[in-house]
């Protein structure tokens, strides 16, 4: 299994422009929140009380399996980010339909389009296009660059550094 420098050093070496990076902290962030928006429906009750569960929080907790088997301090980084996530996708869900999928569909459209204006910058196609778990490692990512823009996390990005070279 692959771990997280592999993981972070293969997705770095699709973007090392940094319009491309700045591009990515828009539309990485706009097709998180279209995904857990649109899958925020169905509710599937659990019990007989308030308690539910949703598509949103199934994909959120093996997600985090998977940031926190890479890294713990990285995967609670990402468990807290995401869960605000589904949190603002089921406010948003529980709106009419047309809002719903309105904020759904068009985050997505246009986080989309403004990762593939950020990869024409790059002159290199997206991570994903070779390995879909590079669609799982985008937030991590820019995670992982904050991290390196405040100082911490000096070590994993010397590896990183490393793993691309």
């Amino acid at each position: 299994m692959k771990t997280l420098i592999d993981h972070l050093g293969q997705y770095a070496a699709y973007h090392r422009n940094p319009r491309n990076v700045f591009t990515h902290f828009i539309g990485i962030p706009m097709i998180v929140l279209a995904v857990t928006t649109l899958l925020a429906r169905p509710f599937i009750p659990l019990g007989n009380g308030p308690t539910f569960l949703t598509p949103a929080i199934i994909v959120y907790a093996l997600s985090c399996a998977f940031y926190l088997r890479l890294s713990r301090a990285f995967g609670a980084a990402m468990v807290v980010l995401l869960a605000v996530f589904v949190a603002v996708g089921a406010w948003l869900a529980a709106m009419p339909d047309a809002i719903w999928l309105g904020a759904g569909i068009g985050l997505f459209v246009i986080g989309w389009v403004i990762q593939f204006i950020g990869h024409h910058y790059e002159g290199r196609k997206p991570a994903f296009v070779d390995d879909l778990v590079g669609l799982l490692i985008g937030p991590l990512f820019l995670v992982a660059e904050t991290a390196f823009a405040l100082g911490l996390a000096q070590r994993t990005r010397a590896a990183m550094g490393a793993h691309t070279h």
